[in-house]
């Protein structure tokens, strides 16, 4: 098990400046970068730019954060490269979009940092994994020594929230994603694909952008939700049980650390944390989105009970037909490829039609629409069960 050391440091505003300032606070409180990097090697920061938005939506990492970081590696001696596979087609020209929307193309000219334009594949043998034994992944890997998870603290309509662990996902590529998905509907079942591209990935080090969060509809469709914290550990869960503690979450409410903790790779009760005490932070009122996919039922009931119940209740999609433009995007990174684009006799165009009986609730849709037209809707059933 790695040091579960977490780091957090005060920081109110996107400034580069005060936000190098916050950042070596928080290396400091984890003992300083000597312990996990090399000077002279390669490091890939593996920012999370999961759909091509401004960065004033806070759904990506801010390129304020990023410059920050990058400068301090690279005042320490590292080569720095910046990348991730957002959703959709992984190539050069939709790579491209997405750095530009998310301000990352000016950042990296203005501050001479590279970013990845390697959109190959590599097979990953990784023998440890409990379903991902051997895993497609993107060729720059290869292309860094180390790898660091740059993350933002969101929640998530799928796996409830989304930090530093889950930004590792990002190193499938592009549609490979959605292949995931389908083998692994079940949302622990997923989560512990999660973790075994966690682990494959290895990350030395996270940062956390938790200077404005997003709550709500997350990952890309919620609200921005100011924060003011930054956060650091070598642990990418033991990170992410503090940052979930700090908008009222549990380890055991989170698929993804409740499968950690499992197999043996994070301990909550052994977490420390240095710099800042991580309750000042603490938002109590923090919104979760409008239907959370975990597991809820058998956290709370026998599964011979929860299962079917899981099932009978399970969310569904709903598109806003005034919102939707027919860009068809939802219908072509659905994984389960159960959503049709039809004409509608209402509306100029064509609109999404979803196959719910084949439908996994992945929520790949909402996550990726541009026009943030699509909502997930829990069941009535769910409403009342969820409150025994």
């Amino acid at each position: 098990m790695k040091n579960q050391t977490v780091a957090v440091s005060a920081c109110r505003r996107y400034d580069a400046k005060l936000i190098k300032e916050a950042l070596l606070k928080t290396i400091e409180g984890i003992g300083g970068l000597e312990p996990y990097l090399e000077k002279g090697k390669t490091v890939l920061l593996k920012i999370n730019l999961i759909l091509g938005k401004a960065p004033d939506r806070h759904a990506t990492t801010h390129p304020a954060f990023v410059e920050a970081l990058a400068q301090i590696l690279t005042e320490y001696g590292m080569q720095v490269i910046l990348g991730d596979s957002p959703g959709g087609p992984f190539n050069t020209a939709a790579l491209r979009h997405v750095y530009k929307a998310t301000g990352m193309t000016e950042m990296a000219e203005r501050c001479g940092i590279r970013l990845n334009e390697n959109t190959g594949s590599i097979e990953v043998e990784n023998p440890n994994g409990k379903f991902m034994k051997r895993l497609t992944m993107t060729a720059m890997l290869q292309d860094a020594d180390y790898v660091i998870s740059v993350c933002k603290l969101k929640t998530h309509s799928m796996m409830t929230y989304t930090g530093a662990a889950k930004n590792l996902f990002g190193t499938v590529p592009g549609t490979v994603k959605a292949d995931y998905h389908v083998r692994m509907p079940d949302a622990m079942d997923f989560a512990d694909a999660l973790v075994d591209i966690c682990e494959a990935a290895d990350p030395v080090l996270s940062f956390m952008d938790a200077i404005v969060g997003m709550e709500g509809n997350g990952p890309t469709a919620g609200t921005p939700r100011p924060i003011g914290a930054v956060l650091a550990s070598p642990n990418p869960y033991a990170l992410d049980t503090v940052a979930s503690g700090i908008i009222g979450l549990k380890p055991e409410q989170i698929p993804l650390l409740k499968q950690a903790m499992a197999r043996g790779l994070l301990d909550p009760a052994r977490v420390q944390t240095a710099g800042e005490d991580p309750q000042t932070f603490f938002i109590a009122d923090y919104k979760m989105p409008d239907h959370i996919e975990s597991d809820l039922y058998r956290m709370k009931l026998p599964s011979w009970l929860a299962t079917p119940l899981t099932k009978l209740t399970r969310a569904k999609v709903r598109f806003d037909p005034k919102a939707c433009v027919g860009c068809g995007i939802c219908r072509d990174n659905c994984p389960a490829e159960v959503i049709t684009m039809r004409e509608s006799d209402t509306y100029k165009g064509r609109r999404p039609q979803v196959d719910y009986k084949k439908c996994i609730r992945c929520f790949c849709c909402q996550e990726l629409c541009p026009q943030e037209a699509v909502t997930v809707q829990e069941s009535f059933i769910y409403r009342i069960a969820n409150k025994l």
